[in-house]
């Protein structure tokens, strides 16, 4: 019996076969970009760094203002507290490389555009309760001069407006307050005080225990508040 012959396939099979091989490749080698897209670049981090610090390894004062300019945000917004945070940063209006470095890494950005996509997320991290006390506590440690144990009353009140400013309806009259009363510093036990203070007193007082374990500052306050409260 003579062998069969193999039947060809119609040449618009072939064409269909071809088309599905190169639509596969194809498909690779986008995956493969927005990968190599997607993926952090501790080498592009480094560079981008540089834009700012210029010859050295830590961004100054001018590089900072660059650097808000460049990804949109003025130097006073709540969002760079937040990065501030994000990367450990020591000290007010310097980021040196390792803080870049390492809290960039943690954000996945390494650039202006990737950094500029993360803003709502870092403004976001602002609503959960937990993030903002640990946020509120290092902008004490953050905003200090580093040979002060205590913060001075003028960058007090700007750090307490930018966290508690909008949240708190008592922050205006407690910064009257502030600006009238005999202190010149706010020590660490008082500024996490005013926290829980804002958090836990109604806005009437009507709940603040006198007897209670709150910093002279805040007795003060209230006493304070009371007598003038008519007229407020």
């Amino acid at each position: 019996m003579p062998p069969r012959k193999k039947r060809r396939a119609p040449a618009g099979d072939d064409m269909s076969a071809k088309k599905s091989r190169q639509d596969s490749v194809f498909r690779k080698h986008e995956t493969s970009q927005i990968c190599e897209e997607e993926t952090f670049s501790s080498k592009r981090c480094l560079e981008w760094f540089y834009e700012y610090a210029g010859c050295d390894d830590v961004v100054g004062p001018e590089g900072m203002e660059k650097f808000c300019e460049d990804i949109g945000v003025e130097p006073e917004n709540v969002v760079m507290l937040v990065l501030a945070w994000k990367l450990d940063a020591q000290s007010m209006g310097y980021f040196t490389l390792q803080e870049w470095l390492r809290g960039m890494g943690s954000l996945q950005c390494d650039s202006t555009e990737r950094l500029r996509n993360s803003l709502d997320y870092l403004r976001s991290v602002l609503n959960d309760s937990t993030s903002f006390k640990l946020i509120y506590r290092y902008a004490f440690d953050f905003a200090r001069e580093k040979d002060q144990r205590s913060l001075d009353l003028n960058t007090a009140k700007c750090m307490l407006g930018l966290l508690l400013g909008k949240t708190w309806s008592l922050f205006p009259v407690f910064n009257q307050f502030l600006e009238q009363s005999k202190y010149k510093v706010i020590n660490k036990d008082q500024w996490c005080n005013v926290l829980e203070f804002s958090r836990t007193i109604n806005l009437d007082l009507s709940n603040y225990d006198e007897d209670g374990a709150w910093p002279v500052l805040l007795d003060e306050f209230v006493e304070w508040y009371k007598e003038r409260g008519a007229s407020l």
